[in-house]
């Protein structure tokens, strides 16, 4: 069995040092909300993965193709362009949800997010904690 690595790692970096130098003023300030959000939403730690992912919670997981490794429960990123929620490990079962989220793109396993003023606030809270549920019952979710 071989085992890869993510090159996204959890490292000891602090995450609110890190939104606290976000430049623009809306995006720093949603990333702080974020930080506050999650944390009392998962009941994890704020852990950041590589240079600019926010994780709470971690899983390990293992294919049957032999890759296996490390990554973060849920999180996000305040990333120039929007704000990048990772729900993992995805939204096949979400639409109910997702339907009453607000204006957002969803990717694989991310969701996009302008600023915070477009969603509902509750139904993120919502989502959270179903796909860290959902994440637990098939990789057994840990704190960082």
């Amino acid at each position: 069995m071989s085992k890869s690595q993510n090159k996204t790692v959890a490292n000891a970096a602090d995450p609110r040092e890190f939104c606290g130098q976000i430049e623009h003023p809306t995006r720093r300030a949603d990333a702080l909300v974020l930080l506050k959000l999650f944390a009392k939403e998962t009941g994890f730690e704020a852990t950041m993965w590589g240079g600019s992912i926010i994780g709470f919670g971690r899983y390990h997981y293992k294919y049957e193709s032999g890759r296996e490794g490390d990554f973060l429960a849920t999180g996000f990123s305040p990333r120039k362009a929007n704000l990048s929620i990772y729900i993992m490990p995805g939204y096949q079962d979400y639409s109910e949800i997702m339907g009453r989220l607000g204006k957002h793109k969803l990717g694989k396993s991310c969701l996009y997010v302008n600023k915070l003023a477009d969603i509902d606030l509750d139904v993120l809270r919502e989502l959270i904690r179903a796909g860290v549920a959902d994440l637990d019952k098939i990789w057994n979710v840990q704190p960082q």
